[in-house]
């Protein structure tokens, strides 16, 4: 299809770009097998709707946006008046296709996308914690649709890269990137357990916010942050906890909150050993928060269910399978010098 392969090449000059900027950074090394990583990845098995998806994509309506706002709660690219009437309507045409839009929350030249989660309140639990980003090479595992990137992009992080294997999340953040082309932010849909070692010359902050206890092994994938990491290099790691000591933790006999690929949620205090056990330093705890229905709720951008039905009707502080609710920590960490 001539559409598909139109957008294929934005798609594959998006990358072209990401290769010349490693090539100036200390990561230049995993260009060795990046390219074919990913035309892996995006090409190298069947998928029934990919070619559909990338056609959609390149019927969006060109406009050049006349602001772009990453820094506030909101991702805000163009104003109403940088497209017409018709072009928004094939625009929210093309951004309904890609319901359920589960992270953000984004505007785009007047449209307003009310994602699933409120991904500005966790952003406003983490930033202040955080080294500065201002210049820094920052990488997000497990990065979903990519809102949290721009966040990065905002505080003044030097290049972003994002890293999830959902094509459909790779979709959605190509359409906001259509709209801010140039800037140095970019999605990769790969695992963590495919990036390499880079031998403490790697990023100098990496975030894990949503991941670990989609991990079978937890402390893997733990080790697979610090292996990408610079020496000196900054952790950020948010993830569900239960109350306990370090000899703590819950592993649902089947589903917590419905989701059935959920294995360990630990103690913050057990978090912070398995931390120490892998040799981070600097660990501290820097938020705690329960998950509300305000925070996570389904809107008309995300018409499935949410956090309401993942609970107990009866009882809010327990899942529906009598778990305790969502509890989520921030902690940081730091590779040793």
């Amino acid at each position: 299809m001539r559409e598909s392969l139109s957008f294929k090449a934005v798609l594959d000059a998006d990358y072209q770009d990401l290769y010349q900027r490693l090539a100036q950074t200390s990561l230049c090394s995993w260009l060795e097998q990046l390219p074919q990583q990913l035309e892996q990845a995006i090409y190298g098995q069947a998928h029934g709707k990919r070619d559909a998806w990338l056609a959609t994509l390149a019927n969006l309506p060109p406009a050049i946006p006349s602001s772009i706002a990453l820094d506030q709660n909101v991702v805000r690219i163009g104003e109403l008046a940088d497209m017409s009437e018709s072009e928004r309507a094939q625009l929210r045409a093309c951004l309904e296709t890609f319901i359920p839009w589960r992270k953000g929350p984004f505007e785009l030249f007047g449209i307003p996308i009310d994602t699933e989660w409120h991904s500005d309140w966790k952003w406003q639990r983490v930033v202040p914690h955080l080294a500065a980003l201002k210049n820094r090479l920052v990488l997000d595992v497990g990065c979903g649709s990519g809102y949290h990137l721009w966040r990065m992009l905002g505080a003044g992080a030097k290049h972003v890269i994002g890293i999830d294997p959902s094509l459909f999340f790779l979709m959605q953040f190509q359409i906001i990137k259509r709209y801010a082309a140039q800037q140095a932010v970019h999605f990769l849909p790969l695992r963590s357990e495919d990036l390499p070692d880079f031998g403490g010359k790697g990023f100098d902050t990496v975030f894990s916010m949503g991941v670990l206890y989609h991990r079978r092994s937890p402390l893997d994938h733990l080790q697979e942050l610090k292996n990408v990491l610079r020496v000196g290099g900054e952790l950020v790691l948010e993830t569900l906890v239960v109350e306990g000591d370090a000899c703590t933790a819950l592993m649902p006999e089947d589903r917590y909150g419905k989701m059935r690929n959920v294995w360990f949620i630990p103690s913050v205090a057990m978090l912070e050993l398995w931390l120490r056990r892998l040799g981070f330093v600097n660990i501290r705890t820097v938020d705690i928060t329960a998950t509300t229905t305000e925070e996570q709720r389904a809107t008309e951008w995300m018409r499935f269910e949410s956090l309401r039905d993942f609970l107990d009707p009866h009882d809010s502080s327990r899942t529906i399978e009598g778990y305790p609710a969502p509890l989520r920590a921030v902690i940081l960490a730091n590779v040793p010098l």
